[in-house]
């Protein structure tokens, strides 16, 4: 009898440990192996992980690379689809530098972000911006891979 529930017992841990088909993408969501979602369409868990919600920035700029204009336009055509979603962009910044000089950067991130989005057909009236410079850090660190996630513009559904 003990060594049916200890076969049981085994199982169960087993089955607890087999790994998750799910991962945690660059934009901050969980994505699904098999391409599948959980979240409900036009709901911000949609947007963050179907869609991705940041854009990442180099070093004292505000300027769009490449990759961050092709997650615009991914975010773009989900705002079109759901016209009646109003967003706020947050501009952040890594912690080198001084509170004002990186608020004013902040913003000119947040602003970058939003100007695109006007740019790929998203009306400017739904979108607002703020910055919070370094003050809202994603990863704590002094470090290259700590700065560059926290050197970022924000999406985020109101």
């Amino acid at each position: 009898m003990n060594f049916r529930f200890l076969g049981l017992a085994a199982m169960l841990l087993l089955a607890a440990c087999a790994s998750n088909p799910n991962s945690t993408s660059a934009t901050g969501g969980a994505t699904s192996g098999s391409g599948a979602s959980s979240a409900v369409a036009g709901s911000r868990e949609d947007f963050v992980q179907n869609v991705g919600d940041r854009v990442f920035f180099d070093f004292d700029r505000s300027d769009i690379n490449a990759e961050g204009q092709a997650t615009l336009q991914k975010q773009a055509a989900w705002l079109q689809k759901y016209s009646n979603v109003k967003v706020t962009v947050e501009g952040h910044c890594d912690d080198r530098g001084t509170r004002e000089y990186n608020l004013a950067l902040g913003n000119r991130r947040a602003n970058a972000v939003k100007r695109a989005l006007i740019a790929l057909g998203v009306q400017g009236g739904r979108i607002s911006t703020i910055s919070y410079g370094k003050e809202r850090p994603a990863v704590v660190g002094d470090n290259d891979q700590a700065w560059a996630q926290n050197r970022r513009g924000v999406t985020v559904i109101n």
